[in-house]
């Protein structure tokens, strides 16, 4: 990745400090949901100790659920092998602001063992990884994520008293493109915007969407890295400035039969000197290079395989449903939003969109699975088929995944995935998805009791 400035750079920090203004220091790294986990410092000593050493974190937290339970299952981490630390290494890249949190600052952590080796399994080491074997074609991936959420007049823990049933939704009926809609709740959308843009981050543009309630923030593409950790960032800085406003949001993929939250991820490929190496000669089909056809052909291929890398929980693949905008075809197309990826742009801005994503799903392994499909297509020179022109709900395509269980005995199975991700994290997210689905399979849900309560 190129040398870059961080939103924050560490004489500033030290600065900020000394004059008071900076008094906690929050290192955190994503873990297998996409949170983030970690400590919060006195700023001193950060400084004087984590800042060279970094910290220690319990291995665990790569190896438990949801709801933080320990499973088994897991290689790197369980009650037979004691449930050591990991080293947490500070990313000065990362270092930030936390506006929402006064005289806060951030930064994100690599994971490491004890003997320096990185902890493979661990989302951003996997998208590390995928990249550094971009960079051997001398490709940098610039990525966006355009996330949804849904705001409820109702706090956290009212909604978690009421288990999250009657909510009230902050507009009561479909707002997309909607400015009146948007201002409505404008106060909140606004201090979200403002103060992920003083956290570091390009905000671009808000919006209403289709379901009561349900709005997107999008920021400026960036490199990949900087992005999924900048989501990772802006997801939790949401929710917690909610919680401050006295509402609350959710990200996750289906809250209920209307429209789901997507986070539709774009991607492009540029050279050492910028340039976007997907578009193609004004002689080049669609105007893709050879290398975007392969590279989106790599898409086609592996997209069943690594839907539990674009949709990791059971409740992601309720989403796809036909006319839903949320895509059910392995297809692509020109601008054609039933499709699973759509092309879009033109020239410099050429670029695609997997629409397979929630808003529940890891941005650092979504983007790694991205980037190692389309390198197995340039490297299988994979040939790219006739885009859907038409409805792909209709169309005769293979279907994505229906079900977690689906999509992890894809994942279990597929040589891609071994051969790009290793045998390690692999297995390590098969086992997080049987981990939910047997957690899952056990649950007596609302749905089984109005149905058989009385009636049975």
């Amino acid at each position: 990745m190129a040398d870059r400035t961080p939103p924050l750079a560490v004489e500033e920090l030290r600065r900020l400090v000394e004059a008071g203004d900076i008094d906690t220091v929050v290192l955190a790294f994503p873990d297998m949901q996409g949170r983030l986990q970690g400590k919060r410092f006195a700023a001193r000593f950060f400084l004087d100790e984590v800042l060279e050493h970094g910290t220690e974190g319990c291995n665990y937290l790569l190896a438990v659920d949801t709801d933080m339970n320990t499973v088994d299952g897991y290689a790197m981490s369980s009650w037979d092998r004691g449930y050591g630390d990991f080293a947490m290494h500070p990313d000065l890249a990362t270092l930030r602001r936390v506006p929402w949190n006064e005289g806060t600052a951030l930064l994100i952590a690599d994971l490491a063992w004890n003997d320096g080796s990185p902890v493979v399994a661990a989302p951003r080491q996997i998208l590390r990884r995928q990249l550094e074997r971009l960079a051997r074609l001398g490709y940098t991936a610039q990525v966006g994520t355009e996330l949804e959420f849904i705001v409820f007049k109702d706090t956290y823990e009212q909604a978690w008293d009421t288990g999250y049933r009657g909510l009230t939704p902050a507009n009561q009926y479909n707002i997309d493109y909607s400015v009146l809609g948007t201002g409505r709740i404008e106060p909140l959308l606004r201090r979200i915007r403002n103060e992920m843009q003083t956290a570091g981050l390009t905000v671009e543009s808000a919006k209403g969407e289709c379901n009561p309630g349900q709005h997107e923030i999008a920021f400026k593409y960036d490199e990949a890295l900087v992005t999924c950790d900048q989501h990772a960032v802006y997801k939790t800085g949401a929710k917690e400035i909610a919680s401050q406003e006295g509402v609350s949001l959710t990200f996750m993929a289906k809250y209920n039969e209307r429209e789901g939250n997507s986070c539709h991820i774009h991607l492009s490929l540029a050279d050492a000197d910028g340039t976007n190496v997907m578009a193609g000669s004004a002689t080049d089909p669609g105007g893709m290079s050879e290398v975007m056809r392969h590279f989106l052909a790599g898409q086609l291929a592996a997209l069943r395989e690594f839907s539990l890398l674009y949709a990791p929980n059971i409740n992601s693949y309720k989403r796809f449903q036909p006319g839903s905008f949320a895509p059910t075809a392995v297809a692509w197309g020109y601008d054609n939003r039933t499709c699973s990826l759509r092309v879009v742009g033109h020239g410099r801005s050429m670029r695609f969109e997997n629409r397979l994503p929630g808003g529940d799903v890891n941005p650092h392994l979504a983007v790694a699975g991205l980037v190692a499909a389309g390198l197995h297509g340039i490297e299988q020179k994979l040939e790219l088929p006739e885009a859907c022109a038409g409805n792909a709900y209709t169309a005769e395509y293979a279907h994505v995944p229906t079900t977690l269980r689906e999509a992890a005995e894809l994942w279990e199975n597929s040589a891609v995935a071994r051969a790009a991700f290793g045998d390690e994290v692999v297995e390590h997210y098969r086992n997080m998805a049987r981990v939910e689905l047997e957690a899952f399979d056990a649950a007596v849900t609302d749905w089984e009791l109005r149905r058989s309560f009385e009636r049975m």
